[in-house]
C-alpha cells in the first residue's frame, strides 16, 4: 500500500499546482506581450554606417597628415593645404563623432593598416617627393568617399545621416579642390570614373537598399509564438489537474 499512497496526489498538492500554473500565465501575460511590442531603437542601415565609418577613418589618418605637410612640405601651398585639411579634420571629426552618438553607435578609433602605412610612406618620403605623395594619397583617398557621401546622402532615411553627408560633402569637394591647386595631381593615374549600378525600381529592391544594419536581438513573432505555446500548455495542464479533482 505504500508505493499506491505516495503515488497518489493529495488535494493541497493539487491546489498549489494550479496556483502556481496561474500566477505563470499570469506573469507571461504581463511580461511576454510587452517585450514583443517593445519600441525599436534608431536604426541605421549598413549603407549609413559605411558614411560614418569612412568620415571618422579619413579623419584619423588626414589631420595627422595634414599635419606633417604642414611641416614637412617644400612647397608653400602643400604646407598652406596641410595645415588647413588638417583643422578642417578636425571640426568634421567632431561632426561625425556627434553624429554616433545621437545614433548611438560606435566609431573605429584608429585608422586601418592601410592608411597607418601610408603615413609610414609619407614619415619616410622628404622634399618635393613628400610633397607629390601627400597630394596624390590625399587626392585618391578624398575621390573615393566622396561617390559613398553622395549615394547615402540620396538614399538614407535618418536626418542625422543626411544632415552629416551634406556637411562632409562640402569639406571634401573643399579639400579636393585645395589638392587640385598643387599643380600635383597626376590625372593618368587617378582611377577611373565609375557610374554606381543600375537603380531598380521595384519595391522589394528599395526595401533591401534600405535593410537597418544586422542586429542581435529577438524577433517578434518567436516571443508571441513561444508565448502562446506556453500559453496553450499552462491551459491544457490546469485542466487535467481541475478535473482530476
Amino acid at each position: 500500500m505504500a508505493p499506491l499512497e505516495s503515488a497518489r496526489r493529495r488535494p493541497g498538492h493539487r491546489t498549489h499546482r494550479v496556483a502556481v500554473l496561474l500566477i505563470a500565465l499570469v506573469a507571461g501575460l504581463g511580461v511576454l506581450p510587452g517585450v514583443a511590442v517593445a519600441a525599436p531603437g534608431n536604426q541605421i542601415n549598413a549603407a549609413d554606417m559605411t558614411l560614418l565609418n569612412g568620415v571618422r577613418l579619413a579623419g584619423l589618418w588626414e589631420m595627422p597628415a595634414g599635419q606633417m605637410a604642414a611641416e614637412k612640405g617644400v612647397s608653400p601651398r602643400v604646407r598652406e593645404i596641410g595645415a588647413e585639411i588638417a583643422r578642417q579634420h578636425g571640426v568634421l571629426d567632431q561632426l561625425v563623432v556627434n553624429a554616433a552618438n545621437k545614433l548611438g553607435t560606435t566609431l573605429p578609433t584608429d585608422p586601418t593598416s592601410e592608411q597607418k602605412g601610408w603615413l609610414t610612406e609619407m614619415q619616410e618620403a622628404n622634399g618635393n617627393q613628400f610633397d607629390q605623395i601627400f597630394v596624390t594619397r590625399l587626392r585618391v583617398a578624398h575621390g573615393k568617399i566622396f561617390p559613398v557621401i553622395g549615394a547615402v546622402r540620396a538614399s538614407t532615411r535618418d536626418a542625422t545621416v543626411r544632415k552629416l553627408a551634406d556637411e562632409a560633402n562640402k569639406f571634401v569637394t573643399d579639400h579636393m579642390t585645395m589638392l587640385e591647386s598643387t599643380g600635383l595631381v597626376r590625372w593618368q593615374q587617378m582611377p577611373p570614373a565609375a557610374l554606381p549600378p543600375a537603380q531598380s525600381d521595384s519595391l522589394i529592391a528599395a526595401a533591401k537598399a534600405g535593410a537597418p544594419a544586422p542586429s542581435v536581438g529577438v524577433s517578434t513573432t518567436i516571443v508571441w509564438a513561444v508565448f502562446l505555446l506556453a500559453l496553450g500548455v499552462g491551459g491544457v495542464s490546469t485542466w487535467r489537474i481541475l478535473r482530476r479533482s
